[in-house]
């Protein structure tokens, strides 16, 4: 990828005239919001974004700021309200994206932003202790209607929490749902067998399942996944339950669309690149790229989903 610049492009491909965007653009750094904490790897994808931006694309500089709380809400909302002159993107993941809008809670809703794409995924999973009788998703379907079982999520409205709302739901059972303030204290349950169970994700669990410590008893995907690919999913045991986190760029609704062509543009290549999909296979990153309205439609679908899981128990 050569250094380059996007005006004269970006212009000519939305018919625009030079006077309706800013020529110079851009001329001072771009945010971008993170709704997490620094070290995770919501932040990491961002900062892989922006080593490989600020090296390839001329003027272009980026600051990440940081925006944790609320199961990402502060952050999404603070993305929303950002003024739209293309000096502030944001990332974003799912479904607490969605979840805060379906309860209620949002200050923003799909249509404050403009969806860039999606960038990454993270599958999710279950798994149970290493010594566990729990063999398979129909095992631990029929130890749940015959004892009550304790199963860790990962806070009310994640996407742990509604994977397992879900297979409740499909397979006629009801569980002990244990929210933990994060994966750390799921881990520690899982692997010092205080909990029967938890649904999580796959970077979470895999090297724990590796090592013999945990056992992955399905996928919550469509398809296998190439990192674990003898792991059958859930709806290959009978029960079609599906869940995957995903991180997106979204910017604040109204940028110019010469200005916002431009970060699409450079997200879509950056994406492509031989150096980030390198950098993301060394990161344990999980690549899933969608395009704007790709992830805008998932987006949506997600939200029905997620409100008809709501609607049978609201949160």
């Amino acid at each position: 990828m050569l250094k380059r610049t996007f005006l004269a492009g970006a212009i000519m491909s939305l018919g625009l005239a030079v006077g309706a965007v800013a020529a110079e653009y851009p001329t001072q750094s771009i945010t971008i919001i993170v709704p997490s904490k620094a070290g995770g790897s919501t932040d990491r994808t961002a900062r892989m974004f922006t080593e490989i931006a600020e090296k390839n694309y001329d003027g272009f500089e980026f600051v990440i700021n940081n925006i944790p709380g609320s199961g990402g809400q502060k952050g999404f909302e603070a993305i929303a309200r950002a003024k739209p002159d293309g000096y502030t993107i944001g990332l974003v993941f799912t479904p607490q994206l969605v979840a805060h809008i379906v309860s209620g809670r949002a200050g923003y809703t799909l249509d404050s932003f403009h969806v860039m794409g999606n960038t990454a995924q993270d599958p999710a999973i279950v798994v149970v202790p290493k010594d566990s009788a729990i063999m398979n998703m129909q095992d631990l379907a029929d130890a749940a209607k015959a004892d009550a079982l304790t199963v860790a999520v990962n806070g009310i409205g994640s996407d742990d929490f509604l994977a397992a709302k879900s297979f409740e739901s499909k397979a006629g059972v009801e569980f002990n749902l244990l929210p933990t303030k994060g994966s750390t204290e799921q881990k520690a349950a899982i692997l010092g067998g205080h909990v029967d169970a938890a649904f999580m994700n796959l970077s979470q669990m895999i090297k724990q399942h590796a090592a013999g410590d945990a056992r992955i008893i399905a996928l919550l995907t469509e398809e296998r996944d190439s990192h674990l690919p003898d792991m059958p999913t859930a709806q290959e045991q009978g029960f079609d339950v599906f869940m995957r986190a995903t991180r997106g760029f979204v910017a604040p609704a109204g940028i110019d669309p010469a200005i916002q062509e431009q970060l699409d543009t450079m997200l879509a290549e950056v994406m492509a690149s031989d150096e980030f999909k390198d950098n993301a296979m060394t990161g344990s990153i999980f690549l899933l790229p969608m395009s704007g309205p790709e992830y805008l439609a998932y987006l949506e679908g997600l939200q029905a989903e997620t409100q008809a899981v709501y609607d049978q128990a609201p949160w």
